[in-house]
């Protein structure tokens, strides 16, 4: 009896080393503070023009010697700035009236004398600007340090199959009243997925509306299976925005007429965040 006893501890006791070996606690990052799901809800608002409209979010650029502060960048797909004619677009803030959120409607400089005051990746559908909130506005900055780059794909080992998150404004419908963006989810639907820099972008397992360009796509888990290891902790990341739905072109030829036929796959064509950030630094160090 003494001996089975004996025998019982030292297998939990090598079953416990095993199962320690087997998990990583991840060290907490600014990144794994946040509550990624939250905060980009927060940071993700309708942009529209006379005739139409899309998605953008905003990042926290870091100021040089200021780790308190970031300066304000607004990210979309370059075409939802372009197809906007003028010199301004109505972003659709929100703010705080007691418990409730209320829209607030803000008019933001995009053009000046003609001129895009964007920056545009470019290879990529890609757009950044600097731009200024008014303090009432109810906004959670997410910060550069979420814009995932081929070491965060590589370190937790992103496939196809990984559940990605999506928001947007799907033909401009909104979630409620206060103009919250609608969270879709679809898989990564695509191989390979780097190097970033020359794939530029994949596709995501998600009917894709007009609005939805723009809107930012992310990773979230409350820990992550890699390899034969458990990395326990809030992992979280951008991994890149809409840029526009897959089509399948058919021509259609009779006795008198030729015409193009175009067939929607529900998949969407997501760029990859390592190109957002190469966006952003092309801006100036500092908003004029």
């Amino acid at each position: 009896m003494l001996l089975a006893r004996l025998q019982t501890m030292i297998f939990l006791s090598q079953l416990l080393c095993t199962l320690s070996s087997a998990l990583v606690t991840a060290a907490e990052t600014e990144a794994e503070r946040i509550e990624i799901n939250t905060a980009l809800m927060r940071s993700t608002f309708k942009i529209a023009g006379p005739k139409s409209l899309g998605t953008v979010f905003l990042i926290g650029r870091p100021i040089t010697g200021d780790d308190k502060n970031s300066f304000i960048v607004l990210v979309t797909a370059a075409h939802v700035l372009r197809d906007i004619p003028g010199e301004q677009a109505l972003l659709f803030l929100r703010k705080k009236q007691g418990p409730d959120f209320i829209k607030l409607p803000y008019t933001v400089q995009i053009r000046k004398a003609g001129k895009a005051l964007w920056k545009e990746h470019p290879k990529a559908d890609i757009a950044v600007m600097y731009v200024r909130i008014p303090k009432e506005a109810d906004i959670q900055v997410v910060p550069m340090s979420f814009l995932a780059d081929d070491d965060v794909l590589e370190k937790y080992e992103i496939h196809p199959g990984d559940v990605l998150s999506a928001l947007g404004y799907p033909y401009g419908a909104e979630a409620n009243e206060a103009g919250f963006p609608i969270l879709r989810s679809g898989q990564i639907a695509s191989y390979p997925l780097m190097p970033t820099r020359k794939v530029q972008s994949f596709l995501l397992d998600f009917r894709v509306f007009g609005g939805n360009s723009g809107g930012p796509v992310y990773f979230a888990a409350p820990n992550r299976t890699v390899g034969t290891k458990i990395i326990m902790g809030n992992i979280s990341f951008l991994a890149g925005l809409v840029s526009q739905e897959t089509l399948v072109e058919e021509e259609i030829q009779s006795l008198t007429e030729s015409r193009r036929v175009k067939y929607p796959l529900s998949l969407a064509v997501v760029i990859h965040a390592s190109l957002i950030r190469e966006s952003i630094n092309l801006l100036p160090e500092r908003p004029d």
